[in-house]
């Protein structure tokens, strides 16, 4: 298991769980700033005085705001830390965790290159540019070599994401989010 040094005194999670948390806080900015359109603004007829009574102020909203974003901004570098500190072995060689999540990137975009490539046809015939003309476009490769291709390509950049995977759930970060989950 990887942990991190303590920071700052919270209870430790896991960089999986930490990921999720990251997306739950960005949804709940979203909802305070939602909130805070209700909040700020009330429509009453011409002589209706203003009530002097809100459940929550603008003000409540901008400290949990300003609470949430700083948390988020911890979080974020606590896994970007974690990223980078944690090392994922893979058949290439040990890999730390940012760098193994853009290999794995890459290696999907080029198993999908060799499959749209595998996916040609060998010859293909096209009408010609006037006078009647037949065209044979002429792949320059073999289709099932590069289906062969793909499908290793894919297995390694699987095999990545599978050590990626446990690296989530065993590398610890030091933040508490009770407050949130």
């Amino acid at each position: 298991m990887v942990r991190l040094e303590k920071a700052e005194g919270g209870i430790p999670m896991y960089l999986a769980d930490a990921i999720k948390l990251k997306q739950l806080l960005l949804k709940q900015i979203d909802k305070l700033l939602e909130e805070v359109e209700r909040v700020a603004f009330i429509e009453l007829e011409k002589d209706e005085p203003l009530p002097t009574i809100q459940s929550r102020s603008l003000e409540d909203i901008e400290v949990e705001l300003e609470s949430i974003r700083t948390d988020l901004r911890r979080l974020d570098r606590l896994v970007c830390e974690a990223n980078l500190r944690t090392v994922v072995e893979t058949n290439d060689g040990p890999l730390p965790l940012v760098e193994a999540m853009e290999f794995a990137i890459q290696l999907r975009a080029q198993a999908r290159m060799y499959q749209d490539l595998a996916e040609r046809p060998k010859r293909e015939f096209r009408t010609g540019y006037g006078e009647g003309t037949a065209v044979i476009k002429h792949a320059l490769y073999d289709p099932e070599l590069y289906r062969l291709k793909a499908r290793d390509v894919e297995k390694r950049a699987n095999r990545i994401a599978s050590a990626i995977e446990a690296a989530n759930h065993r590398t610890e970060i030091d933040f508490d989010a009770s407050r949130y989950m």
